[in-house]
């Protein structure tokens, strides 16, 4: 009798330890993250699809609005005509920085993770190729916008090697082409060390062993590179293409500052966010929100096919 009673509540303390649940802890550290998320985020998002549908903007002194009007903003949008201009603007600016960017990076990320070639300063190396990042990029554009001046530093140097006529300098942000190309420069210049920091990364992740048998099977180090580095670090290669193509439909500071908000020349280097702020400046939020709508449906789509097309089974 004394073991059985003594046997009941180790048992009951053992039925109470089981029935203990801990998985509420889990959502109380995870409860933060969402508060902010829904607050910060969730809210505006859905606040801005809302508020699309309505006319809303100031004329003079005078508020108009907010009064519905369904699609109408969105349809005042893909009338004019203005924003397929602008969004073809965006995309050549992207792609003109990122193609160098994703060039460079993996061949800095293949060259600086090879271990045969016995590199010295590697982190010295990776740190001076991460600080453009660290600068603003209101910062970079100032400075892009002395040194490209018509009569900056650039053009001084070209004059003074006999390469321009110091009576007909070129004109960096008055041409097409070389606003363009500044634009694209300073991007390239501020995300080529993130990208690369990612792609070493992955890099380094891939098993050792498997170079090794390839060199023994005679492989080049352009096969290893193409037929083993590039496959195997596809998914960071997709998460670098989306985050970067986000950032390019999302770009504004650079070419904000460096145009002084205009686009120049002839609106060429206007793009879509710069086009939002002029709307949400004017104080235009139903066709603020109608854009950002938009370009937030642009991103989702872009996203979805590239992340589609690079993770497709292989035959």
């Amino acid at each position: 009798m004394a073991k059985a009673a003594t046997k009941a509540p180790a048992q009951s303390l053992a039925r109470r330890h089981k029935s203990i649940s801990y998985s509420k802890w889990g959502y109380i550290f995870l409860a933060p993250f969402f508060i902010v998320y829904g607050v910060f985020s969730l809210y505006p998002l859905l606040s801005t699809f809302y508020n699309s549908f309505f006319e809303c903007y100031r004329s003079g002194l005078k508020q108009i609005g907010p009064n519905f009007v369904g699609l109408q903003n969105y349809l005042t949008l893909f009338s004019g005509g203005d924003l397929l201009v602008y969004a073809k603007n965006t995309l050549i600016l992207w792609i003109m920085g990122f193609v160098p960017q994703i060039i460079v990076s993996l061949l800095l990320a293949a060259w600086f993770t090879d271990l045969r070639l016995k590199l010295r300063c590697t982190p010295f190396f990776k740190t001076v190729i991460y600080l453009p990042n660290l600068i603003m990029a209101a910062s970079f554009a100032m400075l892009f916008f002395a040194l490209f001046s018509d009569l900056g530093p650039v053009n001084r140097i070209l004059i003074d090697m006999g390469l321009m006529d110091a009576a007909n300098p070129y004109k960096w942000l008055g041409n097409t082409l070389g606003t363009r190309s500044l634009v694209a420069l300073m991007n390239f210049l501020m995300w080529y060390g993130n990208t690369t920091i990612l792609l070493m990364a992955a890099v380094l992740g891939i098993d050792p062993g498997l170079y090794e048998a390839a060199e023994i099977d005679g492989a080049s180090s352009t096969q290893q590179f193409f037929k083993i580095t590039i496959p195997l670090i596809k998914p960071i290669l997709i998460y670098v293409v989306i985050t970067s193509m986000i950032g390019g439909i999302q770009m504004f500071d650079v070419p904000q500052i460096l145009t002084n908000g205009v686009g120049t020349p002839d609106r060429t280097s206007m793009t879509l966010v710069m086009f939002l702020n002029k709307h949400l400046y004017s104080k235009n939020y139903g066709l603020g929100g109608a854009l950002s709508v938009i370009l937030f449906a642009i991103a989702a789509i872009l996203s979805i096919f590239v992340f589609k097309f690079n993770t497709r089974e292989d035959k």
